[in-house]
This record gives structure tokens, C-alpha cells and sequence, in this order.
């Protein structure tokens, strides 16, 4: 029988340290990831005739088989280990005789680098996280800055436009009228034809310049407008119901949920447009008994929503995106892309239609919360 043991002196760890360690007393042993290059020299106590010692080793994890050794190759040596967990197996025999059951084990554990510990995972991962989150939300405060770069210049445009009209178009009429005016002494052979033809230019004159006047007054009045949506939502409603003629009257409301923010002037008009055709054609066509419009403003979208109770559409036309020939719901979605919302229309026959448009908040309204408190900070120091 052989009594076996690793040796007192029996680990050296390196070429780093160059360590010698005893682990005759241990089972288990413990190294840094720099440690992972290290021998284990090992003996078997024999007194008969230790030259013809036999042993066999493996390293649990790394060595498929057992690597089988005489007396003067005590030592077995591994490099550049991986970092884990792993048993260290000897057993050893006399000449021709079985070997020692079931030997000495030695549990080595190899640290990782702090690199590659969960924790530094961990904080990795979350860095990333934060950080993707911040590109995001630089990416949609881009988007919203060019996207109110584009309305402020569609509403410079529209100023511009009014400008040139009232610069223009009304003084040459102005002109034109004066010298109308001057033509009818200048005519004096046939003084009553004359004057009536002439009079009736002015008066052709005067109705073009009110048109335009009118038309000025729209253009400029949209962009200087603070937003009250709901009023002439409520001022449309009424007079579509008092237009239904032979009709019983039809049940309006106009609903507005939360805090009342200003919009852009150009989406406010979009956001008009686009809810004045869904009530246009929900008094015209649906037969409802009942109309409703909900405005809502909250810290995540913009929505506004017109629903009725009548006869609803057929699921074809609605598929197609509407009539063939119709262009208001095609017109209704080309608005709601225009100014970065998205219209949802559904309906089901006898059951009512809905139509649903939501805007991003960042892009509806003209001025975030955090701008004006910001503002009012600046204020109050």
C-alpha cells in the first residue's frame, strides 16, 4: 500500500512571482488571473523501493485523460489557465500494483481581471444604456428643432406673402380705382354708358380689394394668434348643426382634457383643418345623433379626437383610404404627415366612426414646460 500526499514545497507559482507555496494542509487554493501560470510537484511516501513509484495526474476541465509519470517527472506544470474553477487530481501506485483510490484532489480557483467580473459587466452594460438613451434624446430634440426651423419658415413665408400682397396687390388697385375713377370725365361722348361700365369696374375693384384684405387678415391673424382650439372647433360645430335643415338637431360637445398648451401656428391650423373635414363630413354623411370632440394635452402627445354615432363607413372605403374621387381622408393624412402626427380613422357600419390625430409632444407644442420654467427661474434670480 502507498501513502500518498502532495509534497510540503510542493506549488510554485510564476514566471511573474516565482512563488513557492506549500499546500499540504489545504484543499483548496486561490490565485489572481496574473497567478495563472504555475507547477504542482507531488510524492508518494513508499519504503520499499521508491524508484519504481508510479503516478497519474489530471486537471479537471482542461485534461480529458489521465497523464501517467515515474518517480523522476514529479511535477506537472500548466500556463495561462482561463479564468474558473478547477480540481486537481494525483494518485499514485507501487511498481505493477493498482493505484490509490481515490487519491488527493486540490480545488484551484484562477480569479478573472477586473475587467471581466460581473460587476464591471454590470456598470458596462448600464453606461451603454445611459448612453444610447442620451443619443436618443439628443436625436429627438434635433428632430424637433428642425422640424420648428421648417414651420418658422413656412410662417416668415406666409408673413411674407401677406406683406407683398398689402404692398402690391392692394395699392395698384387702389391706383386703378383713382384712375377709373378719373376715366369717367374723360368720356364725355357717351357719358352714361361710360360711367355705368366704369362704375361697374370700381365695383369689381372694391370686391377684389376686400377679397384680399381678407385674405391678408387670415394670414397674419394665424401667426399671431395665441391657441384657443377649442373655440373655433366649438364655433364650427354650431353652425354645421344649425345648418341641418329638415333635421333634427344634432348633439354637439366640445371636451378639452388637461392643461391648455400653446401650439405653432401652422400646426394649429393643420390640427383645424384637419378636424374641421372629419366634422364636416361626420354632420354630412354619418346621419350621428350625436357629435363629440375631445381635445387633450398632456406631457407625451397632443391628441384630438372626433367621433359620432352614426351610420359608419363601409370597411372597403375605408381600406382604400377613402372614395374614389373624395380626397378629403387622403387630404386628412397628407396634413397629419405634414406636421409629424399620425390620424387614425376606424369605424364599423351602425356603430359610428372615430378619428383619432396624435402629434408628439415635443413637436406640437411652441414652447416645452421646461423651457418656461427655466425662463421663470431666470426670473425670479
Amino acid at each position: 500500500m502507498t501513502d500518498f500526499q502532495l509534497s510540503g514545497e510542493s506549488i510554485e507559482i510564476g514566471p511573474q512571482s516565482l512563488l513557492q507555496k506549500s499546500v499540504t494542509y489545504t484543499n483548496d487554493l486561490t490565485l489572481s488571473h496574473e497567478q495563472n501560470v504555475f507547477s504542482l510537484t507531488f510524492s508518494a511516501l513508499s519504503y520499499s523501493d521508491t524508484a519504481a513509484n508510479r503516478y497519474r495526474y489530471e486537471l479537471e476541465r482542461l485534461d480529458r485523460q489521465w497523464t501517467e509519470v515515474g518517480s523522476d517527472r514529479r511535477r506537472a506544470t500548466y500556463t495561462t489557465l482561463p479564468a474558473g474553477r478547477y480540481k486537481f487530481r494525483v494518485q499514485g501506485a507501487t511498481g505493477s500494483g493498482a493505484w490509490s483510490e481515490p487519491g488527493v484532489e486540490l480545488g484551484i480557483t484562477i480569479l478573472p481581471p477586473w475587467w471581466d467580473t460581473l460587476w464591471f459587466r454590470l456598470v458596462t452594460g448600464a453606461f451603454i444604456l445611459v448612453l444610447l438613451g442620451t443619443l436618443y434624446q439628443l436625436r429627438l430634440r434635433q428632430v424637433a428643432r428642425e422640424f420648428n426651423m421648417r414651420l418658422d419658415e413656412r410662417v416668415s413665408e406666409r408673413t411674407r406673402i401677406a406683406r407683398e400682397l398689402h404692398d402690391t396687390m392692394l395699392q395698384n388697385f387702389q391706383g386703378l380705382m383713382l384712375k377709373l375713377y378719373g376715366l369717367t370725365y374723360m368720356l364725355p361722348d357717351r357719358p352714361v354708358e361710360a360711367r355705368e361700365t366704369v362704375e361697374g369696374l370700381v365695383e369689381q375693384a372694391q370686391q377684389a380689394m376686400t377679397e384680399g384684405r381678407e385674405a391678408v387678415q387670415g394670414l397674419r391673424s394665424s401667426t399671431v394668434i395665441t391657441n384657443d382650439l377649442a373655440c373655433p372647433l366649438t364655433t364650427l360645430g354650431q353652425k354645421l348643426a344649425a345648418e341641418q335643415n329638415g333635421q333634427s338637431r344634432t348633439a354637439f360637445r366640445v371636451d378639452v382634457e388637461g392643461e391648455s398648451r400653446d401650439l405653432h401656428p401652422i400646426l394649429r391650423d393643420e390640427v383645424y383643418q384637419i378636424a374641421s373635414e372629419a366634422m364636416r363630413n361626420a354632420f354630412h354623411h354619418s346621419g350621428a345623433a350625436r357629435i363629440e370632440v375631445d381635445i387633450r394635452y398632456d406631457e407625451r402627445q397632443f391628441r384630438v379626437r372626433i367621433r359620432d354615432n352614426g351610420k359608419g363607413m363601409d370597411p372597403k372605403v375605408l381600406d382604400a383610404g377613402g372614395r374614389l374621387g373624395h380626397y378629403g381622408l387622403p387630404g386628412m393624412q397628407e396634413r397629419a404627415k405634414l406636421v409629424g402626427g399620425k390620424l387614425a380613422v376606424r369605424s364599423k357600419v351602425n356603430f359610428g366612426t372615430e378619428a383619432e390625430l396624435t402629434i408628439p409632444a415635443s413637436l406640437a407644442y411652441a414652447k416645452s414646460r421646461s423651457l418656461r420654467r427655466s425662463i421663470f427661474v431666470r426670473k425670479g434670480a
